[in-house]
């Protein structure tokens, strides 16, 4: 009776630590990312086309998507009162595609700054190929009017989008922004874009915890014993 109980406690709680693991948000803010360079392997373990390195989340981008920071702070973006800090993300011509190798789901969302109108497709696959789970439709924000705070920059004005779609994604295709959009805080397991990640509990914080609920357990069998 003791083991089978043990055995459904830490059962229940693995099921528990798998939400958690999964609920977690993960937010690329592009600080870190050269100036012109092109963001590349800058979150999957690699560099980005000017040897910076940033977290590995196992995301990589198209050679085509550049980091630009603020005129303001120093680099060539025109652009100002961006979400987080100094960079954002920008696709030149051709191919412009996310992929996220483990998949995400729950949510897709970030700030975007754009003259033009836009779309973004999320897909089930890597490359942008399999089953379109979502697809996002941006409208023209930006203008040189009515910027406030940040002095300089057309591109000021910026809107948070997203979505929840079922399934797991691995892939988003903004291939129909190119040239068009500035992007910041891409936000993963989230409909709306956050400013920063929400950290999961760490693989050994939940073992220890695992190891204290089948204690607490077994000193209770003990007790009624």
């Amino acid at each position: 009776m003791k083991n089978k109980f043990l055995k459904s406690l830490v059962a229940s709680f693995a099921m528990t630590v798998s939400g958690i693991v999964n609920a977690g948000i993960i937010v690329l803010d592009f600080e870190g990312v050269g100036d012109n360079a092109s963001v590349n392997d800058f979150y999957n373990g690699g560099t980005d086309s000017l040897g910076n390195s940033g977290i590995d989340y196992g995301v990589e981008f198209s050679s085509n998507s550049l980091g630009l920071i603020d005129s303001d702070a120093g680099g060539n973006g025109n652009f100002a009162n961006e979400p987080s800090e100094s960079t954002v993300l920008f696709f030149t011509n051709g191919s412009a595609i996310m992929n996220y190798l483990s998949g995400f789901d729950t949510g897709f969302s970030f700030f975007y700054s754009s003259a033009f109108d836009a779309t973004i497709n999320i897909y089930d696959d890597l490359n942008a190929t399999g089953n379109l789970l979502g697809q996002l439709t941006l409208t023209a924000n930006s203008s040189d009017n009515n910027c406030t705070g940040d002095p300089n920059g057309t591109y000021c004005n910026w809107t948070n989008i997203g979505m929840s779609f079922s399934g797991l994604a691995k892939s988003v295709d903004f291939g129909g922004t190119v040239n068009r959009v500035a992007y910041d805080n891409i936000t993963f397991g989230s409909s709306e874009a956050q400013l920063e990640s929400t950290p999961v509990p760490e693989p050994s914080t939940l073992a220890v915890f695992t190891l204290g609920l089948m204690g607490l357990a077994s000193r209770k069998f003990k007790k009624q014993a």
